[in-house]
């Protein structure tokens, strides 16, 4: 049987241990890039893409920018699926039309149901909709609930292109408020983070400073709060 000299064994560790070395920093430095930045998912409809501002200007924007002035880990610029006029299931099937990353994403954001309620859908047809988004949100985010966040319906009744339309406010109003409540209650038994943007907007939405040339969605400026809310809640996320 051979065996080797104490040569070749002298020579054989110095290469086995450099070999383990360079294994070794260079699954370090792939662990390094998968974490020095962040990657961010934005659906919804024309609030999340921002109908009437400027790119820049739309929340998923607004939001990296904010974050990115503070924290360590930056995020890329956010992919957005949204379209103004969307419905639950016309976001689908704009999801199933636009590529994704394969391996998901750190964050998801879900604004959707204004148009469900436009178009006079009922909220039981919805709530099975919106339940099914809602997972796809989570199975976006990798599996991981605490960093997917859902975003209320504003009151769209309290702007003057309703007011101007001749609708009945008290009834959007009561209409908003029992999609919101929907989303909420399946939000906390899926144990996702709802954040309330309504009540807000009710006071601020229709006012000119509030809402863009067309008289019903909303500035940069509501923008801008809706970014602090969501900063906030992201401030609390373990990334």
């Amino acid at each position: 049987m051979y065996s080797k000299t104490a040569k070749e064994m002298t020579s054989f560790f110095p290469f086995s241990l450099a070999l383990f070395f360079l294994i070794a920093m260079t699954f370090s430095m792939t662990n390094q890039a998968q974490t020095t930045s962040l990657s961010y998912l934005a659906l919804g409809d024309s609030y999340t893409i921002g109908e009437g501002v400027g790119i820049e200007d739309r929340y998923p924007m607004q939001l990296v920018r904010e974050w990115n002035k503070v924290a360590k880990i930056p995020f890329t610029s956010p992919q957005i699926i949204a379209k103004t006029g969307w419905t639950v299931d016309e976001l689908e099937a704009g999801i199933q039309a636009t590529p994704t990353a394969a391996d998901g994403y750190d964050l998801v954001t879900l604004l959707i149901g204004v148009n469900n309620q436009y178009r006079g859908r009922s909220v039981e047809s919805f709530a099975v909709d919106f339940e099914k988004m809602l997972q796809r949100a989570i199975a976006f985010a990798k599996g991981d609930k605490s960093r997917v966040i859902v975003l209320s319906i504003p009151d769209w009744g309290v702007t003057p292109f309703a007011i101007q339309k001749g609708v009945d406010q008290d009834q959007v109003t009561k209409a908003i408020n029992v999609y919101n409540q929907t989303k909420k209650e399946i939000c906390e038994k899926q144990g996702i983070k709802f954040i309330d943007i309504t009540d807000e907007y009710r006071v601020n939405g229709g006012f000119p400073e509030g809402i863009v040339e067309d008289q019903l969605h909303p500035s940069k400026l509501i923008y801008g709060q809706w970014t602090g809310k969501l900063l906030s809640a992201l401030k609390k996320i373990n990334f």
